[in-house]
C-alpha cells in the first residue's frame, strides 16, 4: 500500500489469545522458536534460536545492546499511615553521596504522599517526593540512607517485569527474574526493561556463532519509560515518543564498516540497536557515525534503512511502536500475516516470548 500522510494506529493491530503472552522464559535461553520472515521471496520457516549459526554467514555480524536493567521497582509504606506506595525509578538526576540520591521516578499509591511524607522502602531505605516534574506523572524523588544506597537499591529493588507478565511481591519467580530479565552482553547501568532479543543468546551459542565467523559489537540504548507507554495517538504521525540515551562508540562504527567491506551483513539483535544505528547520520565510509546523546527517533513505515541488513526480534504487542518498526523493515501486510500464522502455531509473545529473524 502508499503510505501518505494520515495513517492509522489501527491499521497495526492483531488478534492475541492471552494464553499466548509468555509469563515466563523458556530454558535454557536459545531453545525458544524462531520464526524466519524472508522479505524478498516472502517465505516463512519455523526453527530455533540456536540455528542462527545456520541462518547466518561468515562475516556477518550481530550488533547488541549492553544496557543492563536497573533493579528499578521498589515497593514501601508510607510512615505514619502505612499506606502502600509502589516506585518505578527511570533515571538518577545526581548522586550527592555515597548515601543519598535523587532520581525521577514514576510513583503509585492511593493517596499520594506530600513532600515531607517519608517512603519506608526497606533495609533503612527511604524516599521523599520533592516535587512533580511532568505531565507524564513523573516526580522528582530523594532517596536516602545510611549505608551504601547502590547496594541497597539492588537488594531492595526488584526488575521492573512489563505489566503483562503478572507478578506479586511474593511470586517466587522474581528471584529468578533477576537473572532471567537480563542479557549477557548487559554491563552499561540505565534500562527500566530489558532488550528482549538478546535475552535469548546463550554461552554456548556465542561460541558457536564466533566459530562460524560471524562478528559481534556492541552499542548501548538505555530502555525508557516509553516502553511501558501505550499509544493514545489515533494517527501514526501524531506519536511522540521519549528519549532515551544512547551510545555508539567508535569501535562499532568501524566493525560496521569492517562488515561492509568484507560483504558481511548487519544484523541488529532487537529494535533497540536498530533504533540506536538508524540515529547517527552516515559517515564517509558508510558506518554510522560514533557518538552519543539521546533519541526519541520513531521508525514506521516508509522509513530507508540505512544500516541495518537483517533484524532478530521478539513479537511485539499490538498497536505498538516496535510493532511499526518491524513493519517498516518488512512490510505491513507481510508481518500481520507472519504474525497470524505464529498465532496459529502457537507461538509464545512478548518479553518472554519466542523470536523473529528477518531477512
Amino acid at each position: 500500500m502508499g503510505w501518505g500522510r494520515v495513517v492509522r494506529v489501527d491499521l497495526f493491530d492483531y488478534e492475541l489469545p492471552p494464553e499466548l503472552i509468555a509469563q515466563e522464559a523458556i530454558e535454557p535461553r536459545d531453545a525458544a522458536r524462531l520464526m524466519v520472515l524472508d522479505r524478498a521471496a516472502g517465505t516463512i520457516e519455523h526453527r530455533l534460536v540456536r540455528d542462527l549459526p545456520e541462518l547466518l554467514r561468515r562475516d556477518d555480524l550481530l550488533v547488541v545492546n549492553d544496557t543492563r536493567v536497573l533493579p528499578a521497582r521498589l515497593f514501601g509504606r508510607k510512615e505514619g499511615s502505612g499506606g502502600q506506595v509502589e516506585i518505578l525509578l527511570l533515571e538518577r538526576i545526581s548522586r550527592n553521596s555515597a548515601h543519598s540520591e535523587t532520581w525521577r521516578g514514576l510513583m503509585r499509591a492511593s493517596r499520594m504522599p506530600g513532600p515531607e511524607t517519608p517512603i519506608l522502602l526497606g533495609h533503612d531505605l527511604r524516599a521523599w517526593r520533592v516535587r512533580s516534574l511532568d505531565e507524564d506523572g513523573s516526580a522528582e524523588l530523594r532517596l536516602e540512607t545510611k549505608g551504601d544506597l547502590s547496594k541497597l537499591l539492588a537488594q531492595t529493588g526488584v526488575p521492573p517485569l512489563p505489566p503483562y507478565i503478572r507478578r506479586t511481591r511474593e511470586d517466587p519467580r522474581t528471584a529468578r527474574d533477576r537473572e532471567r530479565y537480563q542479557t549477557l552482553f548487559a554491563r552499561e547501568d540505565g534500562a527500566v526493561a530489558a532488550p528482549t532479543a538478546g535475552l535469548h543468546f546463550t554461552e554456548e551459542l556465542l561460541d558457536r556463532l564466533e566459530r562460524r565467523g560471524v562478528h559481534r559489537t556492541r552499542v548501548t540504548l538505555h530502555v525508557g519509560e516509553g516502553t511501558f507507554r501505550s499509544l493514545r495517538e489515533e494517527r501514526v504521525e501524531e506519536i511522540r515518543l521519549h528519549a532515551e540515551r544512547y551510545r555508539v562508540p567508535g569501535e562499532s562504527s568501524r566493525a560496521i564498516a569492517a562488515a561492509r567491506a568484507r560483504g558481511g551483513r548487519v544484523v541488529a539483535v532487537g529494535t533497540t540497536v536498530t533504533r540506536t544505528l538508524e540515529s547517527r547520520t552516515m559517515g564517509p565510509d558508510g558506518s554510522p557515525e560514533a557518538g552519543e546523546g539521546k533519541t526519541s527517533i520513531f521508525i514506521s513505515p516508509g522509513h530507508s534503512f540505512a544500516f541495518v541488513d537483517i533484524l532478530l526480534t521478539n513479537f511485539h504487542l499490538p498497536r505498538s511502536t516496535l510493532l511499526m518498526l518491524v513493519a517498516a523493515f518488512a512490510g505491513r501486510e507481510q508481518v500481520l500475516a507472519a504474525y497470524a500464522q505464529a498465532v496459529r502455531e502457537r507461538y509464545r509473545f512478548y518479553s518472554y516470548g519466542d523470536a523473529m529473524l528477518v531477512l
